[in-house]
């Protein structure tokens, strides 16, 4: 290309009668792992999940000397992988960590996609959900995921809300492993998705709305085993302002879990704690 300002020379804006053909230029190189944003995992309950599922995801690992015998086996997957793996002091793990609260050992992970739900698939398997519809703070996605995990609840929506967190370095941390037994699934349009699961799904929303009958989290058990029954589906919303009206119209019933009225709500991961145990044992 000419330089900047100058026209080009009239010999390189004609071709050449014996000139070649310019090749094809080649296409791009995958641009390596090692330098793409790679998504960092602390912890020891947390990176063993992740090698007990996925190991094949995990790109580096670094761990301090205490957790030296806890880590043997992920030492070894790493050296079959041919991938780097070692030992640093506390101050060198925090920078890779990016946190103090690293519990003695990170992976460092190729970043996971959240896919689309499918209906269909819930609608043939009858499992209960979950469905989060503005949940903001990483803190509490990453404990209703240890929660569902736990409970042994296996699957967790997330709406296309604009201040719906996403899985981040928070999140998992944590979740305490939560991510790789639980899995997440994006459902956006959630009002019209909503009409539609209503087909084999009950669906509630958490709100406390005056206008319409409330039930509690009685409403959620009782519904295995009954070949008539629908599964519970559970919507829970922004820490601050709930469930967006168009949600909570969608919803068949609204939810709430009374209390002793000297507060007026539970933190959004302590609601879920609750629902998600009545989701479990149905």
């Amino acid at each position: 290309m000419p330089p900047r300002g100058r026209p080009p020379h009239p010999s390189r804006s004609r071709s050449h009668p014996h000139a070649r053909p310019a090749a094809p230029s080649a296409p791009p190189t995958p641009e390596p792992t090692e330098s793409r944003k790679l998504f960092r995992v602390a912890g020891l309950a947390a990176v063993s999940a992740l090698f007990a599922h996925e190991p094949e995801r995990v790109e580096r690992l670094f761990f301090d000397e205490r957790l030296k015998p806890a880590v043997g086996a992920f030492c070894k997957a790493m050296a079959a992988a041919r991938k780097p793996y070692r030992m640093v002091e506390g101050e060198e793990l925090a920078k890779v960590a990016g946190t103090v609260l690293h519990g003695g050992v990170v992976a460092l992970m190729a970043p996971r996609s959240v896919p689309l739900f499918d209906p269909e698939v819930a609608r043939r398997t009858g499992e209960p959900l979950l469905i989060l519809d503005g949940v903001g703070n990483p803190h509490n996605l990453g404990a209703i995921l240890r929660t569902a995990a736990f409970f042994g609840l296996p699957r967790v929506l997330v709406s296309d809300h604009p201040g719906q967190a996403l899985p981040s370095e928070a999140a998992y941390r944590v979740a305490e492993g939560g991510f790789e037994w639980v899995t997440l699934e994006r459902a956006p349009a959630l009002p019209a998705l909503l009409k539609r699961l209503r087909s084999s799904h009950r669906v509630f929303g958490t709100a406390l709305d005056q206008t319409r009958p409330t039930v509690d989290a009685g409403a959620l058990t009782g519904w295995r085993g009954k070949q008539t029954a629908k599964p519970p589906a559970v919507i829970l919303g922004n820490e601050e302002d709930g469930i967006p009206p168009a949600t909570l119209a969608a919803c068949e019933a609204v939810l709430t879990i009374p209390g002793s009225g000297r507060v007026q709500s539970l933190n959004v991961a302590a609601t879920a704690a609750i629902l998600i145990h009545a989701l479990a044992t149905g």
